[in-house]
């Protein structure tokens, strides 16, 4: 190895090093902010799993509260599920479901919060798609076709790069 293998690569992937190496990346020096992450997703389903889950009938209980306990604890847990993420002392996570009538579908947004030298993105996706796939566990005997879709980042707050909205221009 040699002595500036863990140099800083010039690519916007911050990922790898100068030789292209996977490595976790010095947040170190990073200013502690508070950083907030917004992520949403969907999941589509036929007119009668929406209705179960709406009207509380699913054979497994409370689709939606359990999704939502689901959800928190994946972004508690996202380090330990991407390799190089760093663990984060969450101050927030807040998950809510809404009713999507003409699609149907169920979607889930998820808001992370910290303080810290990193953001919270990852803790947010991770949470809206384990509360997705939390749903489709629950409801899969009814409806094996359900699709998650639209798992993004809606915007970020904190650090050096600040505010950033989706969409925006």
């Amino acid at each position: 190895m040699s002595s500036d293998s863990h140099a800083e690569s010039t690519s916007p992937l911050t990922h790898f090093d100068a030789q292209g190496q996977a490595h976790m990346v010095d947040v170190g020096a990073k200013a502690h902010t508070h950083r907030v992450a917004v992520a949403e997703g969907h999941i589509r389903m036929q007119r009668s799993t929406f209705e179960l889950i709406r009207q509380g009938q699913a054979k497994k209980g409370d689709v939606i509260g359990i999704a939502r306990i689901a959800a928190i604890m994946a972004a508690k847990k996202t380090p330990e599920l991407i390799p190089l993420c760093h663990p984060l002392p969450l101050t927030r996570v807040a998950v809510d479901f809404e009713w999507i009538e003409s699609t149907p579908a169920v979607r889930c947004v998820v808001t992370a919060e910290t303080v810290g030298n990193t953001g919270v993105e990852m803790e947010a996706l991770t949470a809206v798609q384990v509360g997705l796939l939390t749903i489709y566990d629950m409801c899969k005997a009814a409806d094996r076709g359900m699709e998650m879709t639209g798992v993004r980042l809606l915007e970020k707050q904190g650090g050096k790069s600040g505010h950033w909205v989706a969409g925006a221009a």
